[in-house]
């Protein structure tokens, strides 16, 4: 039965990490932050591990993950049931690899191969290629471009290779070749790799996954403002979401403004587009012009909180969110006000309701398979959230956007509750325009 039957003496053993913010990736957190480093190295592990499930499939190879962080069961809620995990077990790097080494073999393997997860150019031409080399040679090493392997294979235990390695210094592959030489090991190496490990590796890591990819794996925010004649606001506004996180990308999306608001925003740089004037249509032309894996919707009246990117990544990183918001505050003073905050606040959480006055936000593939906002004239964000709460739980991000309290102060607080919850019941009853044109 050719292949298969020779794979059933193989194990691939895949050395990663459970993608816990903070402690993942850490040399990559003052580029891209703790959630966006995990949301990398997820996306890293997850791309090796079809790899590897595929090598499986064809080969008939044992397929096993060694992890550090989390457990069995996050492991598999992040990966999949489709492996089995275990820990990788205390000690050096060399240490753990040992005992993977040897467990490997006294289970009645011939052919052992090791890989790590942080090199995106691995593929199953290249693990094929290291069991078959294995048939012919004591060891197989890919090398990587920082002086370390990303991979390595045996058919044999030897102890004696993995000791007296400097873990994390230079030097790392050139003192493994010099062991082997002294154990007289026939050596076999496979193509050098690039691994990402550090922030001078993610141009690298862009040109093989491409912008849209890298976006969705990092976890980077695209904040859509839909504007209409807000040459008050706009400048303001985008000023202080650079003033948070300069790596924000933020696309205006105009509806054909009078007032300048186009010319300030292109001012501020940002990315400017123009769109039939309406909500809906303006954010859903700013959310195919966005470069970023998650999708936030902020109105022109309404300021972010501090670290508003950290949060929004936190928030869909639990599990069972398909999308979120921020709590509700006015910018005004006034019991009255406090009392609606409270209203609307208890609406959010316990009904999972916000609206888009709160920042609606999701990742941009959630955002396409839903077909984006509802072409219709008004309460395309209420709509949304019904389409989102079938797909999962909205959460509340622990932090409050303030909106301007300008629409209660002109139409009364009173009045103005009571007008939206007009404009909900008649939502309901399909008494409101059901398209925009």
């Amino acid at each position: 039965m050719g292949v298969q039957n020779q794979g059933m003496n193989e194990r691939l053993c895949v050395f990663t990490r459970y993608p816990e913010p903070g402690t993942t990736k850490t040399r990559l957190i003052p580029a891209l932050g703790p959630e966006s480093a995990a949301g990398l190295q997820q996306a890293m592990t997850a791309c090796l591990l079809a790899v590897a499930r595929k090598i499986g499939d064809d080969r008939g190879s044992a397929v096993q993950v060694r992890y550090e962080g989390g457990d069995d069961a996050r492991m598999r809620a992040a990966f999949g049931a489709a492996f089995e995990y275990r820990r990788q077990g205390d000690g050096n790097l060399g240490d753990r690899m040992r005992r993977c080494f040897r467990e490997g073999f006294e289970a009645g393997a011939e052919r052992v191969v090791i890989v790590g997860s942080d090199v995106p150019g691995i593929d199953s031409g290249i693990l094929s290629t290291a069991f078959e080399a294995l048939c012919g040679h004591d060891l197989v090493i890919g090398p990587a471009t920082d002086g370390g392997y990303y991979l390595m294979g045996l058919r044999r235990a030897v102890p004696e290779l993995l000791q007296g390695i400097p873990w994390g210094e230079d030097g790392v592959l050139s003192r493994t070749l010099a062991i082997a030489e002294r154990q007289a090991l026939a050596v076999r190496t496979l193509p050098v790799l690039s691994d990402v490990d550090r922030p001078e590796d993610l141009a690298e890591l862009e040109k093989a996954w491409g912008a849209e990819r890298m976006a969705a794996a990092t976890g980077s925010v695209s904040v859509v403002i839909p504007t209409l004649n807000e040459a008050s606001r706009i400048g303001g506004l985008i000023a202080t979401i650079h003033a948070i996180d300069a790596g924000v990308d933020v696309v205006v999306v105009d509806g054909g403004s009078t007032d300048g608001t186009v010319e300030i925003a292109r001012g501020g740089e940002v990315h400017v587009v123009t769109a039939h004037p309406g909500r809906a249509g303006q954010m859903n032309a700013g959310a195919a012009a966005a470069t970023g894996g998650i999708l936030l919707f902020l109105h022109a009246d309404t300021r972010l909180p501090e670290n508003f990117a950290a949060l929004v990544r936190s928030t869909l990183s639990k599990p069972g969110v398909a999308a979120g918001a921020f709590a509700f505050r006015l910018d005004a003073a006034g019991k009255a006000y406090r009392v609606l905050e409270r209203a609307v606040n208890w609406r959010s959480r316990v009904l999972q309701m916000p609206y888009g006055d709160q920042a609606l936000f999701m990742k941009a593939g959630m955002f396409r398979e839903l077909g984006g906002f509802p072409d219709i004239p008004i309460m395309e964000d209420f709509e949304m959230v019904r389409r989102l709460k079938r797909r999962g739980r909205i959460s509340i991000a622990p932090a409050s956007a303030v909106t301007s309290a300008r629409r209660w102060q002109q139409g009364g607080i009173l009045k103005t509750t009571l007008f939206n919850q007009l404009m909900i019941a008649g939502f309901y009853l399909h008494l409101l325009p059901q398209r925009s044109r």
